[in-house]
């Protein structure tokens, strides 16, 4: 299973990957979250902002 980098196109491969799960672009090392098996697919993932318990 497949699936191309937003950023740069490369190719990850989600062998073993769950929905959900973080990945890293081997090219150009963006955080990319698995959104699909079925149709292998990543999108960008969302950015985490600090909580700064409020």
């Amino acid at each position: 299973m497949v699936a191309l980098c937003p950023e740069c196109e490369a190719e990850i491969d989600l062998q073993n990957r769950l929905v959900g799960e973080i990945v890293y672009c081997p090219d150009c090392n963006a955080e990319l979250e698995v959104t699909n098996l079925e149709q292998p697919a990543v999108a960008l993932a969302p950015r985490v902002e600090e909580d700064w318990g409020e």
